[in-house]
């Protein structure tokens, strides 16, 4: 099966620095992939290289074979990279239906039936409507900023951290939502998560990154490994 995301040898930093050091990976549709690894090996950076918050330097990324690497972020998301980043963002002082109408400006043209769509996965989201997003619990904010992202229905999600903040029993509950929305609609994930249960329960395969690489590859019978994983994480 083709890749949905593509990337090969990406390279990008800030302020002259390089993060990332030739990353190369690639997501199928349906597939869940998860990246690991400790603080500050480049695992953000990643994913704002791909939604085109860090400038490209050098590679590529190529969304359903279309280079995309030097498009604006907004390009990209309409071309359909979906992006929640850590801490939510969510806009606070705007109700729920407001910000999933900002999401939907990605694909205005299935903004209806999306947010029927994603609703329907978030029913909490249904019953609060008109309520101001600030007002919400934490759990609540992030069933929100991954909804947000999903109503412009896009073809790769990237997820940074969402259970940063969160109980246990939501976590879980994001969780099996997300894996009924990559079997039911085919949107492929990148998933950052330090939650090595959120990760063993969803990610169909899951990539090491150190130094601003991938340095492994570990399939879900590995992810059971305790000894394995602090082996990573203790890079």
């Amino acid at each position: 099966m083709s890749a949905l995301l593509d990337i090969d040898a990406a390279e990008s930093g800030y302020g002259g620095g390089r993060v990332l050091n030739g990353v190369s990976l690639r997501i199928r549709e349906g597939e869940i992939l998860a990246l690991i690894g400790r603080n500050g090996v480049g695992k953000t950076t990643l994913l704002r290289t791909l939604i085109g918050l860090v400038p490209l330097a050098a590679g590529s990324i190529r969304l359903d074979g279309r280079e995309v690497g030097h498009d604006k972020p907004y390009a990209r998301a309409r071309q359909g990279i979906g992006y929640v980043p850590q801490g939510r963002e969510i806009f606070g002082a705007l109700t729920v239906a407001e910000n999933l109408q900002a999401g939907a400006q990605a694909n205005r043209g299935r903004a209806a039936a999306m947010r029927d769509k994603v609703t329907g996965y978030f029913p909490v989201l249904k019953a609060k409507l008109q309520h101001k997003a600030g007002t919400m619990s934490g759990g609540e904010q992030q069933q929100l900023a991954i909804a947000r992202a999903l109503i412009g229905a896009p073809k790769i999600l990237l997820l940074d951290e969402p259970s940063e903040g969160i109980q246990p029993s939501i976590v879980g509950l994001i969780g099996e939502t997300l894996l009924k929305i990559a079997r039911e609609t085919g949107v492929g994930v990148l998933l950052v998560e330090q939650d090595m249960g959120m990760v063993e329960s969803m990610a169909t395969r899951c990539c090491v990154m150190d130094k601003g690489r991938i340095v492994d590859t570990l399939t879900r019978g590995q992810l059971a490994d305790e000894a394995l994983i602090r082996q990573h994480l203790a890079l």
